[in-house]
């Protein structure tokens, strides 16, 4: 038995714009803040001798290898998306950042919003680009009717509305 994963596939390259100043924050937020109170933490416990059993130094060391990580992450990341700063012309719709209601057969209204991978964890109502029920939703409008295959077996839903809005 072999440990290789087939690599995933590529994410989506569109991110909102909202989620763009969300992730440049963090960037901010990791470069400017984070990372150098780490470093003179590490600074810090290095001055004080052994460094083979400083748990201080070594934890640091691994904060710091978990902050670059993250750091080059978010720069290619940010350098390969695409921000969809305006609304499509046709917003009758379902396209990249729209706000959709959907219906179920018990009459249970759920609400999501089409956004790029990267954004996901801004929101609970946010669904990825890349979803099995965003694929789905693309290019319908409000009154259609969508099956989306789900693990759990086919579910049938009705678009109640479709809105662009800025959060």
């Amino acid at each position: 038995m072999s440990r290789y994963r087939p690599p995933s596939p590529p994410k989506s390259a569109y991110i909102t714009q909202e989620g763009a100043q969300a992730l440049l924050a963090e960037l901010k937020y990791l470069w400017k803040e984070k990372r150098p109170a780490v470093t003179d933490t590490v600074r810090e416990a290095a001055a004080q001798g052994d460094r083979s059993e400083n748990a201080e130094y070594i934890y640091g060391k691994k904060q710091l290898r978990e902050i670059d990580s993250r750091v080059r992450y978010l720069e290619k990341r940010l350098d390969a998306c695409t921000v969809v700063d305006r609304f499509p012309g046709d917003k009758e719709r379902v396209f990249f950042g729209a706000w959709v209601t959907l219906e179920d057969d018990k009459g249970e209204v759920k609400e999501y919003r089409i956004v790029g991978p990267d954004e996901l964890d801004h929101h609970a109502c946010y669904i990825s680009i890349d979803s099995p029920v965003a694929r789905a939703l693309l290019k319908k409008q409000e009154g259609d009717e969508v099956i989306i295959h789900l693990a759990e077996g086919e579910k049938t839903y009705l678009i109640g509305t479709v809105e662009y809005r800025s959060v």
